[in-house]
């Protein structure tokens, strides 16, 4: 008999809100949390929009000796796993240490910290650079500073597949739980607003250049010129049911019942197509058809040809105008590996709460997609959610969430932050 993985512990940290209540209030109101960069002048750069969680004090959450030797986005990512660890009702110390295993996304690691050692060493020589350089700017740093801080022996690792990467990490980690290990904590939480990471992310011409953050952002909107990044994400706590059940937890937020990931080659030839497969497999490895999803998450580009792709996948698996489609990321930007982890929390929340979480700022979407695009929140019940990830350099994956068994919502949730 298959082994059902079930999500009983949620840590979301986003520009839209400290933890899971704060994030889902923000989002089914359609506040966006897009503006000016303020960590850095972004003056001399052509893009100047991103989605930042503001007013994080890391000290307040963290030790602190765990500060010299962390990045920003590392120390996001600490937070948010204790977090879920606390939602799930995990108790420190009360799991076999090679009983539980991490899995995270990334897509560029401690870019902050590694900026800031590169002009001490540039400026002042080698002995000014801090020893923690050797791991902080490591893009599997997460993973081995969440294991360090819980004790955590079991299986570990890290996915590189920029925005697509929170659905991979999440499926590895319940390849893991099908292989007898009781829980992993897995996501992905991700940022580098930094110029250093600036640099990366607007060189690659996906970008909006807009500095009004109400159109800079507009996936499958004909004013459509591009993306805002973003940093967090979320980190979950995955078991399988059996553990889940001796633990007293009769329920979760959801099951993750489908995965499927495909791979565009360059030049990106027929991105519809491998889309498209992905997709259809991921509905059959959860035996769902099409007709019974609720609400698909969509990847949401922003980006004329990119968007046209997806919709055209959409399409083809659900017919024009066939299933309710909605990008609340439009709120956070692109989170790189956090982004899809994050969607896949709020779909979780939306089937909790009964509600399908708007698109932010687009007026309709564009006709020649046919698409039923979510642009106010729409009260109804979601068994079963659909979320899509593309990440730069034609990764595709998609992830079928599924509402508890039986339940009408989880027995744990809200508790962190």
């Amino acid at each position: 008999m298959t082994v059902r993985t079930v999500v009983t512990g949620l840590g979301v940290i986003a520009p839209t809100g400290f933890g899971s209540d704060a994030h889902w209030e923000s989002t089914t109101r359609g506040r966006s949390a897009i503006g000016r960069i303020t960590r850095f002048d972004p003056g001399t750069y052509a893009s100047r929009l991103a989605g930042e969680i503001r007013e994080f004090q890391p000290e307040k959450h963290l030790p602190n000796r765990l500060l010299p030797q962390t990045d920003h986005m590392t120390r996001l990512s600490l937070v948010a796993a204790d977090w879920a660890f606390a939602d799930a009702a995990v108790e420190a110390g009360a799991v076999p240490e090679f009983g539980v295993g991490v899995v995270t996304a990334s897509s560029a690691g401690g870019f902050e910290f590694g900026q800031r050692e590169l002009q001490k060493l540039w400026k002042d020589g080698p002995e000014y650079v801090s020893a923690y350089q050797s791991f902080a700017w490591f893009y599997a740093v997460n993973t081995g500073q969440i294991s360090i801080r819980h004790g955590l022996r079991g299986p570990s690792g890290v996915l590189v597949t920029e925005q697509a990467g929170g659905l991979d990490a999440l499926a590895q980690a319940r390849r893991h739980i099908r292989r007898d290990t009781a829980m992993v904590i897995a996501g992905g939480v991700d940022g580098s607003l930094c110029p250093w990471g600036w640099v990366a992310r607007t060189a690659q011409g996906t970008t909006s250049t807009c500095e009004d953050p109400a159109r800079a952002y507009l996936p499958f909107d004909a004013r459509a010129s591009g993306s805002v990044p973003g940093e967090g994400g979320a980190l979950f706590v995955v078991e399988s049911e059996e553990s889940a059940r001796a633990r007293g937890v009769t329920s979760g937020y959801g099951e993750i019942a489908g995965y499927a990931a495909t791979f565009d080659p360059p030049p990106d030839s027929g991105r519809e197509r491998t889309l498209r497969r992905a997709v259809e497999q991921a509905l059959d490895e959860a035996e769902v058809a099409p007709a019974e999803v609720d609400v698909v998450f969509a990847d949401a580009a922003g980006v004329p040809e990119l968007d046209a792709a997806e919709a055209e996948a959409l399409k083809a698996v659900f017919g024009p105008h066939g299933v309710a489609v909605t990008a609340p990321k439009t709120m956070t930007g692109r989170l790189s590996a956090g982004g899809a982890a994050l969607d896949v929390a709020t779909a979780l929340l939306a089937m909790r709460e009964g509600t399908i979480p708007p698109t932010a700022n687009v007026s309709a979407a564009a006709p020649e997609y046919e698409l039923d695009l979510v642009l106010e929140p729409r009260r109804r019940p979601i068994t079963t959610a659909l979320v899509v990830a593309r990440g730069t350099g034609g990764f595709n994956a998609a992830m079928v969430v599924r509402k508890p068994r039986g339940q009408a919502g989880p027995e744990a949730g809200g508790r962190d932050g």
